[in-house]
């Protein structure tokens, strides 16, 4: 009996997990069916060509890489995300060492003051944020966007390397200064080695959020077509009167590249900096 039942819970969690894979996986096998449709439809009424490409074609994959300006938008997009990964890498890191590590006035209200900061709509956000960086010069700029998204994902950054660098015992920084490192050696050297699992975790999430973000980029790059990023002129070729749906899957397809070459880049430190990130406030 005890047996007949261990059978039936096993099949239920692998009917489950299947269940979820299949929604997890559907919508971007479904979009790359779509990008191969030579007519220009999203989907068809044949059930077979609703699960396996019948039909296939590189046409659409062609006209967005040669005719439209796909890699002038990737270009944009891949500036702003690099950019702002470094922004939130250097700023960061520094932040959460001293949140870590050094006992000051008004730190623990800073801590609650991030997280009051963190609850924010950020929508709101937009027409304070467009009104600085005006007068900064720097509306219709990609600097000022990098600037928004730095300044956007700074607060979970620093909060999770926080959280890991509590982690860290700070006997391996004070054995190290007793061997003549200062502060700022002890931290390059002993604390950043040994937080790379935390600092590929934040790279990932900053650069996801500089390359696949729409709302900011859309209201802060009001510019010409060629200063779009890829999500932003994606957004406006679904907009048109005649939408050809195989080029924006086309296009879809092709901004999921950038993202899973980085994930993969990283991916043997991500699940240190994801379990361990957290252990302590």
């Amino acid at each position: 009996m005890k047996r007949k039942t261990k059978f039936w819970t096993r099949a239920w969690q692998v009917a489950l997990a299947v269940v979820a894979t299949i929604f997890a996986v559907y919508p971007v096998w479904f979009v790359v069916i779509a990008s191969g449709r030579g007519s220009g439809r999203l989907y068809t009424m044949n059930l077979a060509g609703m699960f396996f490409p019948l039909e296939w074609t590189f046409n659409n994959y062609q006209i967005m890489l040669f005719q439209q300006p796909f890699l002038t938008w990737a270009k944009n997009s891949l500036m702003v995300a690099s950019l702002t990964t470094i922004g939130c890498l250097l700023i960061a890191t520094s932040a959460a060492f001293a949140f870590s590590r050094m006992r000051f006035y008004g730190r623990q209200w800073g801590l609650v003051l991030f997280l009051a900061i963190q609850s924010f709509p950020g929508v709101l956000s937009l027409v304070p944020i467009a009104q600085l960086l005006t007068a900064m010069g720097l509306y219709a700029n990609h600097w000022g966007l990098v600037m928004a998204y730095v300044t956007g994902t700074l607060i979970f950054t620093t909060m999770n390397l926080k959280g890991y660098f509590d982690t860290i015992p700070i006997d391996l920084e004070e054995a190290a200064m007793i061997d003549g490192c200062g502060p700022v050696q002890s931290f390059i050297l002993i604390a950043l080695p040994l937080a790379r699992p935390a600092i590929a975790v934040t790279a990932l999430f900053a650069f996801m959020g500089g390359w696949g973000e729409y709302v900011l980029a859309s209201v802060l790059i009001p510019a010409p077509e060629l200063k779009k990023t890829a999500m932003v002129a994606l957004y406006k070729l679904a907009n048109d009167i005649n939408v050809d749906w195989g080029l924006f899957a086309a296009g879809a397809v092709m901004i999921i590249i950038p993202v899973l070459i980085v994930f993969l880049f990283l991916q043997r430190y991500l699940e240190g900096g994801l379990t361990l990130g957290g252990v302590k406030g």
